[in-house]
């Protein structure tokens, strides 16, 4: 892979400030467009995912007892270095995930921008006085690192998943192990070395790759060193280690699963509604967790709305995100499609009809697979319950305002939700209506490390970014001084 600086190009796994290699060998990365194999990546073993929580361990003695304001600096130094190599790291990352380059420089800068803004963060971790119960009594609370943190990452957004999830942990005086998604590891080892040249000491950062995901989960969750654990990924996965954290009553922050409902209300303007929905649904070729699952259009608009959103989506340039112009890229592995193409058959099946796409690109055997969308759907299609994690967009029509909350809201999942409309009061009660952790209106564009990411209900619990994002990681001790006469 030809790169402006070639040591970003890491394959061995990060432990104690050191590149080493997988105890269990290598497993092959593979570029998602074509096929061909990027790189043979460190395979570890558990026994090597113990060495870095102990690693952890030794460099959280050395990480907690620095001033906020060295952390903040060294922090600070990672943003900066991750902006520079901005152009190599997205080259990275669309080459082992698919996304557009544009799209992954986006992504780069996204997930920096957590480093920029929990840099700051660390001088903020304030406690307080409170006035006490009796008179020779006074009351202070203070904030402490929580200690070791595991963080276990997905695939989809490769380099923001781990910024989200350390900078918060490394701004309040935690250290961190980190388990990469195997699909996608090579982000991670990026970011790893621009860690090391930002001055991070040994231990702070670790990262374990490896091909065996639920082996290392269980050294993670079993692990009585590792007092904190945050995961972002499926919610079958999310209750598995939940449950696996009990034993030891690790704190958690869960991001999981989502079935964002995309409402338009009769009263939207149009044009933005349609570009919103392109921009909610198709962004990463669908596989967000907060993307537009199901649009419920209002009747009086259903046609008018559908019409201009097909046209938008026929225009979007699909093949390798390497690509100029391409803006919609492969998905992620042959399972994800099978499973597109599996909902769309059932849609059809149930009376759906595809406007546009509906089938794999060309005559391609590959993973790309046409931008789509399908009209008169209904709940009882799969694409209503399902998240589709792929580049369908389902149609639905509704009447009134109570039915398309009820519609809304008829899922276990509530992680985001969308919505397009210019009555004042209306907007006030559906945005208090939608039991969703976030609810964009009349925007399809709502990360940003300034406001608090996370769900509700099966969707997980758990705030990052904001200055909410840095609870997670810090315990509130209470100090009570006596006898103060």
């Amino acid at each position: 892979m030809q790169l402006n600086y070639p040591k970003l190009f890491q394959t061995q796994a990060y432990i104690n400030g050191v590149f080493v290699d997988g105890d269990s060998g290598t497993f092959e990365v593979t570029n998602p467009y074509d096929g061909s194999v990027i790189a043979e990546v460190a395979d570890c073993t558990p026994q090597q995912a113990e060495q870095a929580i102990q690693a952890a361990a030794e460099g959280f003695k050395v990480w907690s007892k620095y001033t906020a304001g060295k952390r903040s600096r060294i922090l600070r130094k990672w943003y900066e270095l991750q902006l520079e190599h901005a152009d190599d790291l997205a080259r990275l990352l669309t080459t082992e995930q698919g996304k557009p380059v544009a799209e992954a420089k986006g992504e780069i800068r996204y997930g920096a921008s957590f480093v920029e803004w929990f840099a700051e963060e660390a001088k903020r971790i304030y406690g307080d006085t409170i006035p006490g119960h009796a008179s020779d009594k006074r009351i202070v609370t203070i904030k402490q690192p929580i200690g070791v943190v595991a963080a276990i990452t997905p695939w989809n957004f490769p380099s923001a998943m781990i910024t989200r999830k350390v900078a918060p942990a490394l701004a309040s005086g935690c250290t961190v192990v980190i388990k990469p998604a195997e699909l996608t590891p090579l982000s991670a080892l990026a970011l790893a070395q621009l860690a090391q040249e930002a001055g991070f000491p040994a231990g702070v950062l670790n990262i374990v790759t490896s091909n065996n995901a639920p082996e290392i989960g269980s050294v993670m969750t079993e692990s009585k060193i590792v007092r904190k654990l945050s995961f972002t990924g499926s919610t079958k996965i999310g209750k598995l280690l939940m449950r696996q954290c009990a034993d030891t009553v690790k704190r958690l922050s869960l991001e999981l699963g989502g079935n964002a409902p995309f409402i338009v209300f009769d009263d939207a303007d149009l044009e933005e509604a349609v570009s919103g929905a392109v921009a909610a649904k198709y962004r990463n070729a669908g596989q967000t967790c907060i993307c537009a699952n199901r649009i419920f259009v209002q009747s009086g608009i259903y046609d008018a709305f559908t019409e201009k959103f097909a046209a938008a989506v026929q225009k979007q340039k699909v093949g390798n995100g390497l690509d100029e112009g391409v803006v919609v890229g492969p998905m992620v592995e042959e399972k994800a499609v099978q499973f597109v193409e599996e909902v769309v058959a059932d849609a059809k099946n149930k009376g759906g009809k595809v406007l546009t796409g509906g089938q794999r690109h060309g005559a391609s055997e590959g993973l790309v697979y046409e931008p789509t969308v399908i009209i008169d759907a209904r709940v009882e299609m799969s694409v209503f319950s399902e998240e589709i994690f792929g580049p369908i967009a389902p149609v639905f029509k509704f009447e009134t305002e109570e039915d398309v909350i009820a519609l809304a809201n008829d899922t276990n999942y509530g992680l985001a939700s969308y919505f397009y409309g210019r009555d004042y009061a209306r907007i006030w009660r559906v945005a208090e209506a939608l039991e969703y952790g976030m609810v964009g209106i009349n925007t399809g564009m709502i990360s940003t490390a300034v406001a608090p990411f996370g769900g509700i209900k099966e969707s997980g619990f758990g705030r990052e970014g904001s200055k909410y994002g840095i609870d997670d990681y810090v315990e509130i001790k209470y100090l009570c001084w006596g006898g103060v006469k």
